[in-house]
């Protein structure tokens, strides 16, 4: 099984740190509690951070404060969207996880499916809903070509927000309805019945899958977050050779799309055990609840080895060039 390799840095090698958390996103309050658990794993290691919310206070700090790198703990848009990283590589400070490109295309969940499918990787059948053109009459259409079991999803946002499951043409306008709330596209994607799987990527390898099991109609914001009916399992159950084809899928997934430093990839597997990707996070939660941290441990990772090995993608020259 393969383990991270753990920073041998001395604390005094990362510099001083800014653990930037928090933002103004649908998922601030993910990314406070992320940040938090974070920079308390650096203290306790040593490292001189201290958090910074690009909410309160401008970016244009970060150079008084005379900051060595940053590691990201901004979920959601201004922060795992590609903003934050063209920001920081322009004031030169050495950033953990994905470039811009990587960030941006992670964070279009219709462009990430578009690079997927142009190179043959396998993801569900989808429809894309703009609200400049929307028409409801063609809901009736949009489930029967889908299988008449469909997943709504914001384009541009994470933590399950906006998303909902319906089953008939009606549900489907109102679904749509609401997650233009959120964003002008839509995507509107085949139900895939059957498990749900994630798969944390760290220094170019797969971390051991996990499978999650919920009561909810889906694994929403609540499954994910709020409540403690949402089962983990890892090892998730999956045969020696299925566990290295998703590992496999998931790191093809994650390079296509410029995917670097860490992330994680979703995906589900149907009743004839064929995969599906759903989507890349380039900036994964990283709470009690997360599920990165879940694998790292299986992998033999301490959480706060996990920390160091994130933050030593900021040390990649590639990575603060690019």
């Amino acid at each position: 099984m393969f383990k991270p390799s753990v920073s041998t840095h001395s604390p005094e090698k990362y510099g001083k740190v800014a653990v930037l958390l928090g933002g103004d996103s649908a998922e601030r309050e993910v990314s406070l509690n992320s940040g938090n658990a974070v920079l308390n794993a650096l203290l306790r290691q040593g490292v001189n951070a201290f958090a910074f919310d690009p909410a309160e206070r401008p970016l244009n700090d970060l150079l008084s404060l005379d900051v060595d790198r940053a590691l990201i703990m901004l979920h959601g848009r201004g922060g795992e969207d590609g903003s934050m990283q063209g920001a920081l590589q322009f004031l030169k400070i050495p950033y953990t996880g994905s470039r811009v490109l990587g960030s941006a295309l992670a964070m279009d969940k219709i462009h990430t499916k578009q690079v997927w499918q142009s190179l043959g990787l396998p993801t569900a059948k989808y429809e894309i809903a703009d609200k400049r053109h929307f028409e409801a009459g063609k809901c009736s259409a949009i489930m029967d070509k889908l299988g008449n079991e469909v997943m709504v999803k914001p384009a541009r946002e994470g933590s399950s927000i906006g998303m909902a499951r319906v089953t008939s043409a009606k549900q489907l306008e109102t679904a749509i309805q609401d997650a233009f709330k959120y964003d002008n596209q839509v995507l509107l994607e085949q139900y895939i019945d059957g498990p749900e799987f994630t798969v944390s990527v760290i220094q170019g390898q797969a971390l051991p899958s996990i499978r999650m099991s919920t009561p909810h109609t889906f694994y929403d914001y609540a499954a994910k977050y709020q409540d403690n009916t949402t089962e983990y399992y890892c090892p998730s159950g999956l045969s020696e050779e299925q566990e290295a084809q998703l590992a496999k899928l998931a790191s093809r997934a994650f390079d296509a799309i410029s995917g670097s430093g860490w992330g994680r990839i979703d995906v589900m597997q149907d009743n004839q055990r064929q995969f599906y990707l759903l989507e890349a996070n380039t900036v994964p939660g990283m709470t009690e609840k997360s599920l990165v941290p879940k694998a790292a441990k299986v992998a033999g990772l301490t959480f706060d080895e996990l920390v160091l090995s994130i933050l030593s993608t900021s040390f990649d020259d590639v990575a603060n060039k690019a």
